[in-house]
């Protein structure tokens, strides 16, 4: 009896877990980019990452997670960044039921970098 209550309370500690890839992308950007000015725009050497997290206590989240919010702090992260180029982006969440999780968008890309900025 106490190796199923073991198993199953694993099983319930480990349930919630999700890496679901939301979408892949060639360029994507939530700044104001001049295009006409692409051909002078750098590709790094380095992909970046962003993410926005939310957590979830007992039962109640402090918020929704914003994929915006995780793709500005990935531009952000490389100064002169103006947009990310073959990049993804992902939705992830786990939770312990009745105790904390968290959920958040992670964006992964290359970033471009405007020499002029």
């Amino acid at each position: 009896m106490r190796k199923w209550f073991v198993l199953g309370l694993i099983g319930l500690i480990s349930t919630g877990c999700s890496n679901i890839r939301v979408v892949d992308f060639t360029t994507i950007s939530t700044k104001n980019v001049d295009w006409s000015r692409a051909a002078t725009f750098n590709r790094s050497s380095t992909r970046v990452e962003g993410k926005d997290t939310v957590h979830i206590i007992c039962i109640i989240p402090t918020g929704i997670p914003d994929m915006k919010e995780a793709i500005d702090r990935a531009i952000e992260s490389k100064p002169g960044g103006v947009a990310l180029v073959d990049g993804v982006v992902y939705l992830n969440a786990w939770y312990i039921p009745l105790i904390y999780g968290q959920q958040s968008y992670v964006v992964e890309g290359t970033p471009l970098i405007d020499p002029a900025r």
